[in-house]
């Protein structure tokens, strides 16, 4: 769950780390009522001290979510303690399950992304290739629906290159809607056209470019640095598209 909801967090607002507990300051009646801000007023409580008891009786959050909120925001001080110079395997593994970012770590830790991800290279923490299961395990899934995890052991396909990864543009946004899918799904067309396997990334599911036949692998995944290296480093696709 923590793994998800940080990227969630991440695909809504670009400039957003994850559930990062320096956004907002603690305000009990913002906490009561729910709002798209609450989320980070959560987590500044949470820093703060807040029991989960006392969380439920501000916000009526079930005790699951508000144990995994608070997993999230003690692993902050874990990042943040001095492990002198570089940080352990151990640790570095543990925050990419619980879904922190390189660039949220590197904050974390006083550094920068591409130290961390260079650490994370040396120390060969990837990401899995997960389908997403649309049948709910009633029977083999096989759809092109893909995503990445850090909470896996193996890769659920095979990747023999050939492909051309074409990039998304996330959510719409006011200045940003449709008009900028629809080069995406043109782009996608054309190199159909072309006898051109595809792999589309994209994050927004009200999109035709997220459509299962518009490309032959779609990664329902962040477009950030981190995320489309990640994938171009599994797959090794011919070229990359940016729309």
């Amino acid at each position: 769950f923590e793994e998800a909801f940080q990227k969630a967090l991440r695909m809504v607002d670009e400039n957003v780390n994850g559930f990062d507990p320096n956004i907002q300051k603690v305000n009990e009646d913002e906490l009561r009522e729910p709002t798209d801000k609450r989320m980070f007023v959560l987590a500044a409580a949470l820093r703060k001290g807040y029991t989960v008891d006392k969380l439920y009786e501000l916000t009526k959050i079930d005790h699951w979510f508000l144990e995994k909120f608070k997993n999230i925001i003690d692993y902050y001080q874990v990042l943040e303690a001095d492990h002198h110079g570089s940080i352990p395997f151990d640790v570095l593994k543990k925050a990419k399950k619980i879904g922190f970012s390189d660039k949220q770590i590197a904050a974390a830790i006083k550094s920068t992304e591409v130290a961390v991800r260079k650490l994370r290279e040396e120390y060969k923490i990837i990401p899995f290739v997960k389908q997403i299961d649309t049948v709910a395990a009633e029977w083999p899934a096989t759809t092109n629906y893909l995503y990445l995890t850090y909470n896996g052991t193996t890769h659920d396909l095979e990747f023999p290159g050939g492909f051309t990864m074409v990039l998304g543009s996330g959510v719409y946004r006011i200045g940003s809607s449709v008009e900028f899918d629809w080069c995406a799904v043109g782009c996608l067309r054309e190199l159909r056209n072309q006898g051109k396997k595809t792999i589309m990334i994209n994050y927004n599911p009200e999109t035709v470019s997220t459509d299962y036949d518009m490309s032959d692998r779609l990664y329902f995944e962040e477009i950030s640095f981190e995320v489309v290296m990640d994938i171009y480093n599994i797959e090794h696709p011919d070229g990359v598209i940016l729309s």
